[in-house]
């Protein structure tokens, strides 16, 4: 069986497709946080980063960034209308509560087999 290589782009496009309408979803750090640019306008995502966000959007324009907008890994964000700001803790306490939908988590390294480092 042949593969094809997905791009970063692809596999955000791929799996933000997928979210269903209305799902409370955790973007993990590094490839996750594209999904939020792939999101498409008329489904209703709530968003979620560990250091605190919900209901965060997509990121800024150029020349538009705030610099206390940042997601989990540091890279900048919007926030929608009712999005909230909350302590890191009670982030963890929404995951681990099983307050959220979905998690896509970011892979450090992944093996041809399908094994995490």
């Amino acid at each position: 069986m042949s593969y094809q290589k997905l791009s970063r782009d692809q596999i955000a496009q791929l799996v933000a497709q997928d979210i269903p309408d209305g799902a409370y979803v955790n973007l993990g750090i590094g490839l996750p946080t594209k999904i939020a640019s792939y999101l498409p306008a008329d489904k209703d995502v709530f968003l979620h980063s560990e250091n605190g966000l919900l209901a965060f959007g997509p990121p800024p324009a150029a020349g538009e960034e705030d610099p206390e907008l940042i997601n989990a890994g540091k890279e900048f964000v919007t926030m929608l209308e009712g999005g909230s700001f909350f302590h890191h803790g009670d982030s963890f306490a929404m995951m681990r509560g099983g307050h959220l939908d979905i998690a896509v988590l970011g892979a450090f390294q992944v093996a041809a087999n399908g094994d995490l480092a």
